[in-house]
Parts: C-alpha cells; sequence; structure tokens
C-alpha cells in the first residue's frame, strides 16, 4: 500500500476513519496504488452501490445498442410501453429512450426533493407503471431532474428488447467478462431489475467497472463497450445539480481544478466510482455517511489535487 500524502502524520487512512468511509481502492493505470478498509469484512463485502447502479444500467443500454436489440437511443418509448399513446398528455409519446437516459423525460419526480432521496414508486405494486402514469412538468428533453423511475424504465426496455432479464444480459456481455466475484441485484415486484438501485458489489468489482471506462470499453484486449459510448454518457448533457456536478447518460461529471475533468458513479450513502483519465486515475469508495453523501466526493477532490489538508475543513 501506497500513502500518498505524509503531512504532519495526516494520511488517507486518517481521513477515511473520520469520514465513516468503509473502504477505498485508487489505482493509478492498472495498478491499485492505494487501499484501505475500515475492518478485514469490507475486502470482500458486497456493498450496496445505489444510485452507481444507473452507470451500470447505462453501459447495459450501450452494450445493446452495439449488438442491435436497440436501434436508436431517439426511439420513442411508446414503442414499448404502448398505453402511453392512450395517455391524455399527448407529450409523453415523445419521450426517447435518450430522454429517459439524460433524466430529461420531463416527469413530475421530486426525489432530490420532497420524497429525500427516495423514490417513491418503490411503494407501488408496479414501478412501471407509477413511472409512465406520473405527470409532466416539462417537456420532453426541456430540463434533466433526477429520476430512478427513468432508469427502471431503461431496464424494462432492455428486458422486452432483449428477451432476458437484466441481470441475465448483464451477465452474459459484461459480468462475466470482468470475472465479477459475485453479486445481487435485487428486482421490482414483476421481476423487473431496478435500473436505479439495487446491486450489491465487493469494492474490487466496482473498481473494474472504473477500469472499464478508463480503458474505453476494453477489458482484457476485448471491446465489451465502444468507445464512444463511453465518451457519450460520460459528458456533461445538462448542467443541473452543480453541486453534485454536471450530469450526462447515467454519469455525473465535475472538475477537480479548472483543467482536470473528471466523471464518477454516484450513490447515496457516499458509494463512488470516479474516473479521471488525464491522469489514468480512479477512485473508488464505499461508505455509510448516511444523509451526507457528498462527504467523498468533497474526499475524492482532495486526493485528485493532492491536498490532504483539505480533507480536514
Amino acid at each position: 500500500m501506497e500513502i500518498l500524502w505524509n503531512d504532519k502524520n495526516q494520511n488517507l487512512a486518517d481521513v477515511f476513519k473520520k469520514e465513516k468511509i468503509h473502504s477505498c481502492l485508487i489505482s493509478r493505470g492498472s495498478h491499485i496504488i492505494f487501499e484501505y478498509y475500515k475492518n478485514k469484512k469490507q475486502h470482500s463485502n458486497l456493498h450496496k452501490i445505489n444510485s452507481c447502479t444507473k452507470s451500470i444500467a447505462s453501459s447495459l443500454i450501450g452494450i445493446a445498442c452495439d449488438k442491435g436489440f436497440i436501434s436508436n437511443l431517439s426511439t420513442p418509448i411508446v414503442e414499448y410501453f404502448p398505453t402511453l399513446a392512450n395517455d391524455s398528455d399527448r407529450r409523453k409519446s415523445t419521450i426517447t429512450i435518450d430522454h429517459l437516459l439524460t433524466m430529461s423525460a420531463g416527469f413530475n419526480w421530486p426525489e432530490m426533493g420532497e420524497w429525500g432521496g427516495w423514490p417513491q414508486m418503490i411503494h407501488s405494486s408496479n414501478w412501471v407503471n407509477y413511472v409512465l402514469e406520473r405527470p409532466l412538468t416539462h417537456a420532453p428533453g426541456e430540463q434533466m431532474n433526477y429520476n430512478s423511475g427513468c432508469s427502471h424504465l431503461l431496464m424494462a426496455i432492455l428486458q422486452k428488447t432483449t428477451g432476458t432479464s437484466a441481470q441475465e444480459f448483464a451477465n452474459d456481455h459484461l459480468f462475466s467478462k470482468l470475472k465479477f466475484r459475485d453479486y445481487i441485484w435485487h428486482k421490482d415486484p414483476q421481476g423487473i431489475h431496478i435500473g436505479g438501485f439495487g446491486i450489491h458489489l465487493t469494492i474490487h468489482d466496482m473498481h473494474k467497472m472504473g477500469q472499464l471506462f478508463l480503458n474505453n470499453g476494453r477489458w482484457a484486449g476485448k471491446q465489451l463497450i465502444r468507445g464512444e459510448w463511453v465518451e457519450l454518457t460520460t459528458k456533461p448533457a445538462f448542467l443541473t445539480y452543480e453541486y453534485f456536478g454536471h450530469y450526462g447518460r447515467h454519469w455525473w461529471s465535475s472538475a477537480a481544478s479548472k483543467d482536470e475533468k473528471f466523471y464518477f458513479a454516484m450513490g447515496m450513502g457516499g458509494q463512488y466510482i470516479c474516473v479521471m483519465p488525464s491522469r489514468d486515475m480512479i477512485v473508488t469508495i464505499t461508505s455509510d455517511t448516511k444523509g451526507n453523501t457528498l462527504t467523498p466526493l468533497h474526499v475524492i477532490k482532495c486526493i485528485l489535487n493532492d491536498d490532504a489538508s483539505a480533507c480536514y475543513k
């Protein structure tokens, strides 16, 4: 293990203990240069990665597009959910797959507001119908509003187009290729794997997702995800939630400094997969920061800026 800082006996382990971070991996290129585990269990523990699931869901849509199961991101989702054609709000028929990816479908969805980060579809007997029946507050494509329901619709579409479950598709085309050790992926009441959250992974397998994207979709000499998809999904599409970063297509993007941009998957409670191409660097973190999801992001920026002291502010 390499300690990155040694200033007045402050190092990353001290920071992580203070901030209730469970585990962390940092790599440059293909080499792990720092590891931290709160205890021995964290090395192989299956962590609930929460909304980091969304970035995996986006990757699966990219693979489905590449293999011809989904023809075009501009395809209206009414093709997969024909009841939308009967909705009194005709704008719903213009919602596309890309609107779901950018979370700009326009649904009234106060997940970041009055719902306190918990999408209310979880209390419904049919999550897909709950999402589709929500009223629109904006025209599709007009603005981004954080919406785990959009991610769930994407997995429903994946199931419809491939004729298999999201988990089976993921295992065949992604998870087995990355040699995931073990994982759990929960389902909704209809058996659709949850697109917005619900995956449990080891931190090492989380880190592999970052490595795959750092390598522009290549793994062990094979192109698992097109490099164009990596570029498309990780660049900003909507300048919303600046305190998090800007949103792409199920990835966030931000900057450690003026000229050094990075992108990241983020899950409630402080789960992160952060990729900084200019440094050839990946930082993966699992945490239990309760309501303060942003604390590890602050630590990540300190790491990227090589500024240990800033983590104590």
